[in-house]
């Protein structure tokens, strides 16, 4: 039976209303005792508004909803309160989550704010947020992160975060979950850590139920809990939020045979989604995955979060079915034919209406960078050719230790580095069309764009060129994973990262196994990305460290000058 989508959306719940909202009419409220188990959240912020979340647990069931109280105050000790919402709703229709998205009530511009929640006579721990800037601004400093990977390894990563003297904001760029489940097999648990951190439930994910309790365990994480009371969080959903490889009809780990309809699975994942994470409700009469927003932090940055994954993508191409092989070699004519047809699509029309409207309407005020927050890596990058990098004698020697399915997959990638093919079809890479038309809209509003990427597991720092090889369009730092296996990982010891550079001419620098996050730094004069790597993840004792730094000019016109290390 086909399932209406709309429908769905609309028994789940996924409406545009808040979870926490004033309340209008007397409730039989929940009176019972509580706890505060998930820690506290803000996010989407404004110049005088944020959205405040936690989740409140009823300790005695059945429960209905819960009356919740908000303190926003100027000082850690609550003496100076600025703000205090008293009747707020922790809906059990909800999960019990309560989300307030607090304007217009006394909150200023560029502004540290202290926050706490109270329900039946027990306290929130506190939370942090700021403010964005408004006009002249001097600086902003970001951290970008992204996939991690409960079982593979402790959140080390966010903990430095919680850990900076300063931060505005934290990027969240996608995979904040994984949909996995704890099998011997599945992702992630041949850890060293893994029984420690098994996967609740223990099974894949697809229901409703399954998202809420995954949703959950992560935000019993006490490095997550530090993290999101640090700072305001601006986040984006990649794949694993759904499942793996998603696009807009379907995913790579979804079976409609055993797992159901696709489009009740996803508004499953994204009813959760929203309950769970500080991240502003769809507009009343949007679906919820147009997920894209702006955010303006004074005249140094306009911050542009795109969907690239449930409003427009079509389905990935996969070498295995679209690279036929004719006479034992590879029909490239056919492949590209279907890898460069416009219609192959990563955004939708109308988010790329709403991209090339911000774009020049942040050019045109003047302000400095235009940044794209983006799931996936937006370079050219082509397979590797270890034989090249490491020498015959050595990749013959790697691949004789390989096991049979990584030898073929290890062998077959340096035989395709000999054509300017994508080294993963599921990056912009594998959308070249469309990679081109968001290049036209940066160059035609001469913007000085940064574009930040999550989803591979690696440290990238790239520069982007249009397709005809004569304008470099924009910079790009990919921050590695939380705690998420990469290719460095898998292979360790083998120079990837040198491989990929020597391979690829927009990758200037590429590390495959670090673990950490990207710390942002935007001036009106240049922006400095430092790749921050913690020492361990199968360990809560870590050092953090600066792997590399890099500087980014801006140019005359437009586009930006060649990185600099720095």
């Amino acid at each position: 039976m086909k399932i209406d989508r709309r429908k769905v959306l609309g028994l789940l719940g996924l409406s545009g209303a808040a979870a926490g909202e004033a309340v209008a009419q007397p409730i039989n409220w929940y009176k019972g005792p509580v706890a505060f188990e998930h820690g506290v959240a803000s996010g989407d912020p404004g110049t005088t508004y944020a959205i405040f979340w936690t989740r409140v647990t009823p300790k005695q069931q059945p429960a209905g909803d819960i009356e919740v109280q908000l303190d926003v105050a100027a000082d850690p000790d609550f003496k100076t309160i600025v703000a205090s919402s008293r009747t707020l709703r922790a809906k059990a229709s909800a999960d019990w989550t309560v989300k307030h998205d607090l304007d217009g009530q006394g909150l200023k511009p560029a502004t540290e704010y202290f926050y706490r929640f109270k329900a039946n006579g027990v306290t929130s721990p506190v939370g942090r947020t700021r403010t964005l800037p408004a006009g002249k601004t001097q600086d902003v400093v970001l951290a970008v992160t992204s996939c991690s990977l409960h079982p593979n390894g402790y959140f080390n990563a966010y903990d430095a975060i919680a850990k900076l003297d300063r931060v505005d904001a934290v990027l969240h760029l996608g995979d904040y979950i994984y949909e996995y489940g704890g099998g011997p097999k599945d992702y992630g648990m041949n850890s060293p850590v893994a029984k420690a951190r098994v996967p609740e439930p223990i099974h894949e994910i697809v229901s409703l139920a399954d998202y809420r309790a995954r949703h959950a365990q992560y935000k019993t994480d006490p490095a997550l809990q530090a993290a999101h009371a640090r700072a305001p969080w601006i986040v984006v959903w990649d794949d694993h939020e759904t499942a793996n490889d998603s696009w807009i009809g379907g995913a790579e780990n979804h079976d409609p045979k055993t797992e159901g309809d696709w489009a009740a699975r996803k508004a499953a994942a994204l009813k959760a989604y929203y309950e769970w994470m500080p991240i502003r409700e769809a507009a009343a009469g949007t679906l919820p995955e147009a997920a894209w927003r702006d955010f303006q932090f004074g005249d140094v940055a306009s911050l542009l979060m795109v969907e690239t994954r449930l409003t427009g993508r079509t389905q990935e191409l996969d070498y295995d079915v679209d690279l036929p092989m004719v006479d034992g070699k590879p029909d490239l004519a056919a492949f590209t034919a279907k890898w460069k047809d416009p219609a192959h699509r990563m955004m939708g029309e109308k988010q790329e209406q709403w991209l090339a409207g911000q774009v020049g309407a942040s050019t045109k005020a003047g302000t400095a960078w235009q940044v794209l927050g983006n799931q996936v890596v937006m370079a050219r990058v082509a397979p590797p050719s270890l034989s090249k990098t490491m020498g015959q004698e050595a990749f013959q020697g790697l691949l004789a230790k390989l096991p049979d399915y990584a030898k073929k997959r290890v062998a077959l990638s340096d035989a395709m580095s000999a054509h300017d093919i994508p080294s993963n079809l599921d990056a912009w890479d594998g959308y070249p069309a469309d990679r081109q038309r968001v290049y036209d809209i940066l160059t035609a509003a001469q913007a000085r764009p940064i574009v930040l990427a999550g989803d591979s597991h690696m440290f990238w720092v790239n520069e982007l060129w249009n397709d005809a090889g004569d304008k470099r369009v924009a910079v790009e730092f990919g921050a590695t994973s939380v705690t998420s296996p990469g290719y460095g990982d898998i292979l360790p010891g083998v120079p990837l990262g040198e491989a990929f550079v020597q391979r690829n001419k927009e990758v200037k620098y590429a590390h495959p196994s670090a673990k950490g996050y990207l710390l942002l730094t935007l001036e009106h004069g240049k922006a400095t990305g430092e790749l921050i790597a913690v020492s361990t993840i199968v360990d809560t004792k870590y050092e953090a460290s600066v792997l590399k730094r890099f500087v980014v000019t801006p140019a005359s016109g437009g586009g930006v000058e060649a990185l600099k290390e720095g």
